[in-house]
């Protein structure tokens, strides 16, 4: 008789197979046939909401590793509270407009561009957009991601850009919105203000200069110093000196006077070793900042007598303590030059080239001014050092090139006119930031940050609804203004501003609520892209029917807090006077496996779309929850080929589980906890600790914990333990025994429990299952519609666990002794040995309870037992993990079994069936 066909051996028949990149299109092509989102939605329609705000990316490029980082996060939250049973819609956004989607279409036009009309280079910017909202929607949803592909929200809209409007007008009205002329990072590549949120820092190389500004008088402290005396200043920026009005120095520093050859410099105190330690010097006087408040100051080389100005925010760090001011070219210089009634010159065009209020240098670029302002400021002997020095230093995000603060007339919203920033920081702390450490960082930038800038000098966005008088030259925006604006772009969109003139925006006979004209002309400068995107939670939260306000959560990469987190912010507290946002998530940037930043020219960047091509979406899905994204995040070939050994592990894991469930049919088969074995209900206990665990990390965003929860579950008390000894049962018991049943019913639960607890993170692959389950084990036609498994504590012994525990250790112990036997050549295979367990009898009155388990639980042929130390054998050795067990492997004895290979005396005893034992002679009965 072939006895390997009576035996119950797994079946692996079923349709998960291993190629993950070939199979995953398949699955997104079913879930779409199926209508999945709308399901999802239909299925928790009337529950609680949840609700997660997208963070629209920019429609510009193929997505990259942030992109999927960022996208599978929210997924795995989404899908989380949806099987929860939280109504959890997520709708998709972009962001359409702005300078880096303008900066790649003129970039693409060359020579062309300047033939073009703004209309034009705005249909050209709006295709190449929806170009890529397209792209970027297949990728993500090759990404797994699951939302609302079809209705996505899209800054481009009619409605987004009308919103846009009430709410400049809502703002403008509260008295948040003003226009004027102050100084703003200026990039003169692009001809455009910048925010604080469109700068990078990398390093620059830039002349360090040491300037003496001549005395003029009014210092009473040096009375008619005998030798030319002279305030030395230090300075990076060498043109900035044309715009010089004033010298800065702090007002409780000390500072002295120094005679160093023929003259006398004045400088602080704590830096004059470090600037002239090599010099011979006399020091003539030492005196308060405060008391240089009076002194006056000759320019270098303009016609003019600069101040000397008391400034808290001077360094005593580096320099000469005394710093220069030109209120045109900084934020510290414009306010002390605000409190001084300074004037604000401003001898930079747009292009970066000096005016005629540069005098000499007019038409000079500031770059090639540099080196000339040097030259002569050495020839006229007002020079006394200069080197250059690397540091870092502002550029455009979009062009990465230099950029500079430039006083021009701009729009802006004011943090302290009507109480914004006080309502803000207040707002903040009613927020759950995660991690706990974000809070900080977002206070601090609403404690520190300028008025925010919102004007833009591009053609590619929404037009500020501003229009000028031409009688009084006076900026008109009225309550009737911005409604007419509002409606037009609702019904044509913002290319309508470009194509009408005035009066044909503006309401029949609106006239100039200042003067009574009725001609007007249109401001020509747009929103700030960080305004347009701050406003969704109006344009998209308080306008679709299918999410509400203010949202559950908003997650993205800590570089928001100074981008989209802040524009959300300030636009909703600006208006409603509170956050729109009750939890804030925060993950972190990209690394290589070194910790280096992700650069094309290190070589190191990884490409999702190739990952995805040659390995499948779900490693990307698994190496994303298995990161601690509260810091930067690795990876590297290297770590994702790690990830996939995992994927397989867990892959594997539920490969057996469902091979071995193929006679099985839970409403007919499945056992009670009364009637199942101690190991089966021991493993039912441990499955509630891991419900448990892994739905409290779920809750807290602890993803990292999900991931390695559930794969120490499959790897550690699954596949070396729990599955490995009950193959034996499995395998050679009765098919419909009370043993395997037993065994089989709680398989079935961990195998549903996985498949739940999996589908948010191995979305792919927990539906590749899910399709291959007999219709009798599921009521759902998607695992992402099955409900998230409930804890049940009254399955929970933890007596039960701790008595495996015992045994986990006894086990190890054996396991080591049958590894050195196998060594020794005593016996090959495991069912090959007799296990003798000496022990004390305290132990052996714990290893009592458990003795029928021990053979399963060892995967050995026999187990004998022996109380107390006086029989102990040659050859037995003491246990490293249990204390006061011996344990000797001898040949088990009788012979082998053909069916399931243990060595039983019962072996030859049925004449009819000579080469089984009585065990498996009673099965195939």
């Amino acid at each position: 008789m072939d006895y390997k066909k009576t035996l119950n051996l797994p079946k692996t028949d079923f349709s998960m197979k291993a190629n993950l990149a070939a199979r995953e299109p398949e699955i997104i092509k079913f879930w779409k046939e199926l209508g999945l989102y709308r399901l999802a939605c239909e299925k928790n329609a009337s529950a609680d909401e949840y609700i997660l705000h997208d963070g629209p990316p920019y429609a510009n490029g193929n997505i990259h590793l942030g992109h999927t980082l960022n996208k599978v996060l929210k997924d795995i939250i989404v899908k989380h509270r949806s099987m929860k049973g939280f109504n959890s819609p997520y709708v998709p956004g972009w962001d359409c407009h702005g300078q880096p989607i303008e900066h790649n279409v003129e970039k693409s036009l060359g020579d062309k561009k300047a033939s073009l009309s703004k209309a034009e280079l705005r249909k050209l910017c709006r295709d190449y957009a929806l170009d890529f909202v397209k792209k970027q929607s297949d990728q993500f949803e090759r990404l797994g991601v699951r939302g609302d592909f079809e209705e996505p929200y899209l800054t481009l809209k009619n409605r987004y850009e009308a919103v846009n409007i009430e709410v400049f007008g809502e703002l403008f009205e509260r008295g948040h919105i003003y226009k004027g002329r102050k100084p703003i990072h200026w990039c003169y590549h692009c001809k455009t203000a910048l925010a604080e949120a469109e700068i990078e820092y990398f390093d620059e190389s830039s002349p360090s200069i040491f300037v003496k500004f001549p005395l003029e008088g009014g210092l009473e402290v040096l009375d008619k110093p005998s030798l030319p005396a002279s305030i030395l200043i230090w300075t990076t920026t060498p043109w900035t000196l044309p715009a010089n009005v004033a010298v800065a120095v702090h007002p409780k520093a000390a500072y002295v006077a120094v005679k160093l050859n023929s003259e006398i410099l004045i400088l602080a105190k704590d830096l004059l070793k470090s600037l002239l330690e090599e010099s011979e010097i006399e020091v003539i006087s030492t005196f308060s900042g405060s008391d240089l408040q009076t002194a006056r100051v000759k320019h270098p080389f303009m016609e003019r007598i600069s101040k000397v100005v008391l400034a808290d925010f001077v360094s005593l760090d580096t320099g000469t303590g005394v710093v220069h001011i030109a209120p045109g070219h900084g934020q510290d210089d414009y306010h002390i030059g605000q409190s001084y009634g300074l004037e604000t010159i401003m001898p930079v065009d747009e292009d970066g080239f000096f005016t005629d209020q540069a005098g000499k240098y007019k038409g000079k670029h500031i770059k090639e001014a540099n080196k000339e302002i040097i030259a002569d400021l050495e020839a006229s002997g007002l020079l006394f050092a200069s080197k250059s020095i690397d540091h870092s230093y502002p550029h455009c995000w979009r062009c990465k090139k230099p950029v500079i603060f430039r006083a021009t007339e701009q729009w802006f919203v004011s943090m302290e006119a009507a109480g914004l920033r006080e309502k803000a920081l207040l707002e903040i702390d009613q927020v759950d930031w995660v991690p706990a450490w974000s809070k900080k960082r977002i206070l601090s930038m609403i404690q520190e940050r300028p008025d925010w800038c919102i004007s833009r000098q591009r053609s590619w966005g929404v037009p500020i609804p501003a229009f000028f008088c031409k009688s009084c030259k006076k900026e008109v925006i009225t309550k009737e203004s911005i409604k007419a604006v509002a409606e037009l772009f609702s019904q044509k969109g913002a290319d309508s501003w470009f194509l009408l003139p005035a009066q044909e925006i503006l309401p029949a006979g609106f006239i100039c609520p200042d003067c009574g004209g009725d001609e007007f002309e249109k401001e020509e400068d747009i929103l700030d892209v960080w305004f347009e995107s701050g406003v969704s939670h109006v344009a998209v939260l308080k306008e679709r029917g299918d999410l509400s306000w203010p949202a559950d959560l908003y997650l993205e990469g800590s570089d928001q807090h100074r981008g989209w987190f802040q524009s959300s912010l300030l636009t909703s507290v600006g208006i409603f006077e509170k956050a729109p946002f009750k939890t804030v998530l925060t993950h972190g940037f990209l690394v290589d496996g070194q910790g280096r930043k992700m650069s094309k020219s290190l070589g190191n960047v990884v490409d999702p779309l190739e990952v995805i091509k040659t390995s499948g979406a779900d490693i990307l899905r698994l190496w994303v929850s298995s990161a601690d994204y509260a810091s930067d995040i690795a990876i590297s070939s290297e770590i994702l080929d790690r990830i996939s050994e995992a994927y397989r592990r867990i892959r594997n894991t539920l490969r057996f589980l469902m091979g071995n469930l193929y006679d099985f049919e839970p409403e007919k088969n499945s056992l009670s906890p009364k009637e199942m074995s101690e190991i089966d209900l021991w493993a039912l206990s441990r499955l509630q600790s891991l419900i448990k665990t892994v739905s409290e990390a779920y809750e807290e965003f602890k993803f990292h914990m999900v991931f390695h929860s559930i794969y120490n579950f499959c790897v550690i008390e699954l596949s070396s333990f729990y599955l490995d000894v009950l193959k034996d049962g499995l395998y050679t018991l009765k098919a419909d025994s009370k043993e395997r049943r037993s065994s089989q019913t709680v398989l079935h639960h961990i195998l549903m429990t996985l498949l739940s607890l999996l589908t948010p993170i191995l979305s792919f692959t927990a539906e590749d299952a899910w399709s291959s389950l007999p219709s009798t084990f599921k009521s759902v036609p998607s695992a992402q519609l099955a409900d998230w498994p409930k804890y049940r504590p009254k399955l929970v012994d933890l007596d039960l666990e701790e008595r495996f525990k015992f045994l986990f250790g006894l086990r190890n112990d054996v396991l080591k002794t049958l590894e050195e036997a196998r060594v020794d050549k005593l016996i090959g295979n495991s069912l090959e040995a007799e296990v003798k367990i000496f022990a004390d009898p305290k132990t052996a009155a714990k290893i009592e309870p458990s003795k029928d388990l021990l053979t399963t639980i060892f995967i050995v042929s026999s187990v004998k037992i022996i109380v107390g130390s006086d029989d102990i054998g040659e050859g037995a050795k003491a246990c490293e993990e249990t204390q006061g067990v011996w344990i000797e492997v001898a040949r088990a004895q009788g012979d082998k079994c053909e069916r399931c290979w243990n060595f039983k005396n019962s072996v030859g005893e049925d004449a009819d069936h000579p080469s089984i034992c009585s065990r498996c002679l009673e099965a195939i009965a």
